[in-house]
């Protein structure tokens, strides 16, 4: 499992990517516009992935064009659509809430949440995690559409008042009706949209 060190790895590498390319734009073989890298270099690096790896990958090029990097275990977006970082894993975590499925695709957005509501996000997804200090939250699955429900129902568990075992219910009720092709519109976007949400706590006396 990625710890949150291994994240903040990541996303530096990410930084260290972008600024790379602003140092030597001439390396038109390995990245192409605004700092993205080339496609088919994409293909090459992650030869060998999961295949869930790899359709996360190509759904996220697809949609919001290639990462900005890729390292020997994953794969690095900024800011893209509602998203303020992506990360594609190449190692799968086994997740079987609400059926079995590898969780490979890690997206994080500004979030808040009151402090007695924390066990109970905890309890509705155990891939859905909430930092207070960063003022965000993040989910991981196989697919956005996943994340997008995630989320959704996580903002209504902090702020709206709905019960784990409702949001619980009602991941499974959407996943089913989005894999039938029926309506489901928590797996279509975000419902809810927060800024401003650091917390940095306040410091003790004397400190």
């Amino acid at each position: 499992m990625h710890t949150k060190k291994t994240v903040a790895l990541l996303v530096s590498a990410f930084l260290l990517a972008s600024t790379s390319h602003s140092m030597a734009q001439g390396r038109s073989d390995e990245r192409g516009a605004q700092g993205r890298m080339n496609p088919a270099q994409v293909e090459q690096m992650t030869q060998g992935w999961p295949e869930s790896s790899r359709k996360a990958i190509e759904f996220m090029t697809d949609t919001y064009g290639p990462p900005a990097a890729v390292t020997a275990d994953s794969a690095i977006w900024g800011e893209t659509g509602p998203w303020k970082r992506t990360v594609v894993y190449r190692n799968e975590v086994q997740h079987d809430f609400p059926m079995p499925h590898p969780d490979v695709l890690q997206q994080w957005v500004d979030f808040e949440a009151p402090l007695d509501k924390y066990d109970e996000l905890a309890q509705f997804d155990g891939s859905v995690v909430v930092e207070r200090t960063t003022g965000e939250a993040s989910a991981r699955c196989d697919k956005e559409a996943a994340n997008f429900l995630a989320l959704n129902l996580a903002h209504d568990v902090a702020m709206d008042g709905r019960s784990v075992e409702e949001a619980r219910m009602e991941y499974g009720r959407q996943i089913k009706a989005m894999k039938a092709n029926q309506p489901a519109p928590l797996t279509e976007r975000l419902t809810f949209d927060m800024n401003n949400t650091k917390d940095p706590g306040e410091a003790l006396p004397g400190m």
